[in-house]
């Protein structure tokens, strides 16, 4: 009896805790943005220049109205990202007012970009999917939903990985020396083998009902595990920007800290609300 008391008390607590993820997906995602677009020249797919050999491709950021391209990937994300609309939008009218003083043509990095905003955050936002999709009694929807946004991750991770090893190739660096780097590819390799496991199991061709249940426990707990080593990873990954950066007492410095610190509360968020009891 005092155990189900305990249960209906904790349960109140899940929605503002979801709320409060879906708040730091944002605010991650604006202070992303903003140390890549305003503090970091960008790194180009294809550039003469190797320090840029992170951007898709090299292009001005001019925003004098929403094309139809624009408005396009708007859609996606209302539709596949949810709360990464609201961070879009944000972005569109900061570099419409030009808060950023960015001098033109600028790129921006692809690597972190995928890595944090495209894997960790997309990521975190699909295992919160069963608790914060509206459709509490559609399970097909739930299960849509997180689909879909963990094969927007994964796909990120993949080419991020990709961005990363031709950043190496060519400039001569050797790949896989640092920490990071082993935890990065155990983790979206990990993932990887978490979204087959899954897709064949839940979604097509389906495995028996028992057998299902009976994996469920380990695919939430395989799913948790492989999300807080990825932000371990970022983590990681942000500390070695860090110090190769020479960051001491900056405006730069503060943003890669804060998204270091809001990472980890992202992750308290998520964990919180698989946890907690829905509402």
């Amino acid at each position: 009896m005092q155990w189900r008391l305990r249960a209906e008390a904790t349960k109140f607590l899940q929605p503002p805790v979801t709320v409060f993820g879906h708040l730091l997906f944002i605010a991650v995602t604006t202070l992303v943005l903003v140390w890549l677009l305003k503090f970091r020249e960008g790194l180009a797919f294809e550039s003469a220049n190797k320090l840029k050999i992170f951007n898709v491709s090299s292009f001005a950021l001019r925003i004098p109205s929403l094309s139809s391209e624009t408005v396009s990937y708007l859609c996606f994300y209302m539709i596949c990202g949810g709360p990464i609309v609201l961070a879009w939008i944000s972005l569109l009218l900061c570099l419409h007012f030009n808060l950023f003083q960015l001098p033109p043509p600028s790129h921006f990095q692809l690597h972190p970009l995928l890595m944090v905003i495209g894997f960790i955050l997309m990521a975190g936002e699909a295992i919160m999917a069963y608790k914060s999709t509206p459709s509490r009694r559609d399970i097909q929807v739930q299960k849509a939903v997180h689909l879909t946004l963990q094969t927007i991750a994964l796909g990120c991770g993949i080419f991020g990985i990709v961005v990363i090893f031709k950043f190496h190739d060519e400039t001569n660096m050797p790949d896989m020396v640092t920490l990071h780097s082993w935890l990065g590819m155990i983790t979206i390799c990990l993932f990887g083998l978490q979204y087959l496991l899954g897709f064949f199991s839940y979604v097509f061709p389906g495995a028996e009902s028992y057998s299902r249940a009976a994996y469920l426990p380990w695919h939430t707990f395989g799913g948790l595990l492989i999300f807080f080593l990825a932000i371990c990873t970022a983590e990681m990954g942000l500390l070695q920007k860090f110090l190769s950066l020479f960051l001491t007492r900056s405006q730069e410095a503060l943003i890669v800290n804060f998204i270091g610190l809001l990472l980890f509360l992202f992750a308290v968020a998520v964990a919180l609300t698989v946890i907690l009891p829905r509402y």
